[in-house]
């Protein structure tokens, strides 16, 4: 496994605070590439003796690694006032954060839980356990995060999705879901693994979640149907549904209440 990461500085007159980013890139062989994430690290981390906790933060369909920070630079502001380090992964314009079942070049659930929660572990000062681990992203990073979790409660303590695409069996020709599903009607069992809904029916976890949805988002009535299977089940969460559709503007606000929702449950331990 190789790896390289170049450090990067952001001036932005909105943020008062000097930035470090930098570009961490890990090498899959499964799928043969370099692979960036954009690190967010808290101001004067260089000067800190203490361990920070961890948010992954993954962005959407047809975005890229530094999709959050273009368009949400307040993100250095929130590393700093939560003193934690933020991991914002590069997932493919529609991987959904999937090992795809037809596709062995499509590895980005391995690529995340295997090369890269153990780099960034390896080269920062990270509190390296699930309870110090958070992820959540937007609509097809928000099915990710939650997937993710669910799959490796090892790794994460604690999940959210924003406006998350979490249930993928009602939109069987969009966003690139054939390419690595197969079709609907011939690999139904596909869709229903790797679908948040269906995988939340059929577990027991002691994780916190917090989800919201825009009333106005295409993606409100799986988002409902992901609630009420959680209540059935008994698994703790925080479900929110405010103004709002699927845009930026909508998920400005949503980050904000994720970075505290992770933070409080971070001040447990």
């Amino acid at each position: 496994m190789f790896y390289r990461f170049l450090f990067l500085s952001f001036a932005f007159t909105s943020i008062p605070m000097s930035a470090r980013i930098d570009t961490l890139f890990v090498f899959s062989n499964d799928m043969n590439k370099n692979i960036p994430s954009l690190i967010i690290l808290p101001q004067g981390i260089e000067n800190l003796s203490e361990k920070l906790p961890m948010i992954y933060l993954l962005h959407g369909a047809g975005g890229d690694f530094d999709n959050w920070y273009r368009r949400v630079p307040k993100l250095q502001n929130l590393a700093n006032t939560f003193n934690c380090i933020v991991v914002c992964p590069d997932g493919g314009k529609t991987s959904w954060y999937l090992d795809s079942p037809i596709d062995p070049e499509m590895r980005y659930e391995s690529y995340i839980t295997h090369l890269l929660i153990p780099e960034v572990d390896r080269i920062y000062p990270t509190l390296n356990s699930p309870n110090t681990r958070a992820i959540t992203g937007l609509s097809m990073g928000g099915h990710g995060a939650l997937y993710l979790a669910l799959r490796h409660p090892e790794l994460f303590s604690y999940a959210g999705s924003m406006s998350g695409g979490v249930d993928l069996r009602p939109f069987d020709n969009n966003w690139g879901l054939p390419d690595i599903l197969g079709e609907a009607s011939a690999f139904p069992h596909h869709w229903e693994a790797h679908s948040v809904v269906v995988l939340t029916e059929h577990i027991q976890t002691d994780q916190e979640f917090i989800i919201d949805c825009g009333l106005d988002d295409f993606f409100l009535d799986v988002n409902r149907s992901l609630k009420s299977v959680m209540d059935d089940k008994g698994i703790s969460h925080e479900y929110s549904e405010r103004p709002g559709t699927h845009n930026w503007k909508y998920w400005r606000d949503s980050v904000d209440e994720h970075f505290r929702f992770f933070s409080t449950h971070f001040k447990k331990i």
